[in-house]
């Protein structure tokens, strides 16, 4: 379950890359100091191979060279060489050259070695864990070794062009070197306690690695928490609104980082649903009851005819009453409909390039008998406006907003339509001369079942959706309506849709 977790996931993949990055970090930083040590160690052999090989004097005997060489017998740091001993053949040594042949030198196979005195400080032969040389012969014969010298056999000739040969015995370092007279020269020195410091070297980077990952780790879990703290507010939030607590917010401490941005788009969200969902409740509601008058009618009706026989002219009456509230509530459950269908934005039919203006003109012919029977007169100013819409939703919003400015004029009123090209778009005019609609129902003039005037809409069979119907059109071809008015002297509704 804990894998489950951002926090958990974020901290894994940090663990991750730190163990990585530590992990090369260390392993480069141990590579290099070994081969540091390494390469220091082998600088001193070669130093010392360099300096044991250039002082080595053999000659055929008599008295040693000019300078500091020592006698055998009086050279404290260097005892005579020692007899054969176990894995190490001495060929010689106890037959020839165990004397001092000479002031300083040593006669080693009849040949005569001198060593002097600062190249034998070189090699502390009193520490077994000290420098330590051996000299062969060609045929691999040991001719002359430090007394802290380990077993070493010999492993043949190698080239003396190549130079100082480096290699790893167990614990040793050796360097080897083939002199062009023949002989073999090897200095090396044991680096147990080298290749010791090294493991300990290793044991502290991956100490100090393992407090790096422990804080980092540590520090993470505790950022990431307080990092991920207003994702968990919002998921409370988010489930107590589920619950059906729609006015919940989430608090936002800090609304400049992502997630307090994220919170505040979010609040948003919720305070849109939840006024979606009161509009949806009061839109039921008003449904409810705009379907229940008609329905008590005929229910009313049915009642009053079945209470008693009636002649066939009162019959006739019932169901002339019967069919009028069934066509109001035709109207009404069609008004329904195409709201649903433009709320689910499936009413977008297909648009086409029309003129405005006689598709304004066609309506008013259409409208015009009932401006008549109401004495009231349409003056039209229609000028030539080219928009792509579509045709028959054009035509309902100019047919509800004549409708409307009928109903809610005075007798012998005027209803002035116009038609204009715009920048990029037209505008549609229906301006009338009634009694104007009330400052305080100017906002709520397009909502679903509102009514400005209250007592006669519904007794004119009209539900109050013809607005609301219209700027749903509207707004599904990206246009918009206005509408302006003063007590008194009537509304003026305007349609500008893009072209």
């Amino acid at each position: 379950m804990i894998f489950k977790s951002i926090r958990a996931r974020l901290l894994l993949w940090i663990a991750f890359l730190l163990v990585c990055t530590l992990g090369s970090f260390g392993i480069t930083a141990y590579q290099l100091h070994r081969t540091n040590q390494i390469h220091q160690i082998d600088d001193e052999l070669q130093r010392r191979l360099a300096a044991l090989c250039g002082d080595l004097v053999v000659g055929p005997g008599g008295g040693p060279p000019p300078g500091d060489f020592p006698s055998f017998e009086h050279n404290t740091n260097f005892p005579p060489p020692p007899s054969p001993r176990s894995g190490v053949n001495f060929p010689g040594l106890s037959q020839a050259g165990t004397k001092p042949s000479g002031a300083g030198g040593f006669s080693m196979l009849n040949k005569p070695i001198w060593i002097s005195t600062d190249v034998l400080k070189l090699f502390n032969q009193l520490d077994a864990s000290g420098y330590y040389f051996i000299i062969w012969t060609c045929e691999g014969e040991l001719r002359l070794c430090s007394s802290n010298a380990p077993v070493v056999t010999y492993s043949g000739k190698i080239s003396s062009e190549a130079g100082p040969q480096t290699r790893m015995r167990g614990d040793y370092r050796e360097s080897r070197l083939q002199l062009p007279i023949g002989n073999q020269v090897l200095v090396g020195r044991s680096i147990a306690d080298d290749l010791s410091e090294i493991k300990k070297f290793a044991f502290w980077l991956a100490g100090i690695g393992g407090a790096i990952l422990a804080v980092s780790l540590g520090g993470g879990w505790l950022l990431a928490g307080r990092a991920l703290q207003p994702v968990e507010k919002i998921g409370a939030a988010a489930s107590r609104i589920a619950a059906g607590n729609l006015a919940e917010r989430i608090a936002v401490a800090n609304t400049e980082n992502e997630l307090g941005r994220l919170a505040g788009v979010l609040n948003t969200t919720f305070a849109r649903l939840e006024t979606a969902f009161a509009q949806q409740r009061q839109f039921t509601a008003d449904a409810a009851h705009e379907l229940r008058t008609p329905i008590a009618i005929l229910i009313s009706e049915a009642q009053t005819t079945l209470a008693r026989p009636r002649s066939g002219e009162e019959y006739h009456e019932t169901v002339e009453a019967c069919l009028e509230t069934a066509q109001q509530m035709r109207r009404l459950t069609e008004s329904l409909l195409e709201l649903a269908r433009l709320d689910a934005g499936r009413s977008q039919p297909g648009r086409d390039l029309i003129n405005a203006a006689e598709i304004v003109d066609r309506c008013v012919d259409l409208i015009r008998p009932l401006a008549t029977e109401c004495e009231l007169q349409i003056h039209c100013d229609l000028a030539p406006a080219q928009v792509r819409a579509n045709s028959d939703l054009l035509g309902q919003i100019v047919t509800n907003l004549l409708t409307n400015a009928i109903h809610h004029n005075h007798p012998r009123g005027e209803i002035h339509v116009s038609t204009r090209a715009e920048n990029n778009g037209i505008s549609i005019t229906v301006a009338d001369t009634g009694e104007g609609i009330a400052a305080e129902d100017l906002p709520h003039i397009f909502k679903r079942f509102y009514r400005a005037d209250k007592s006669r809409s519904r007794k004119e069979g009209r539900a109050g959706l013809g607005l609301a119907i219209s700027e749903a059109i509207v707004k599904a071809h990206g246009g918009a309506i206005e509408v302006s008015s003063q007590p008194g002297s009537g509304a003026v509704f305007t349609v500008r849709l893009p072209g």
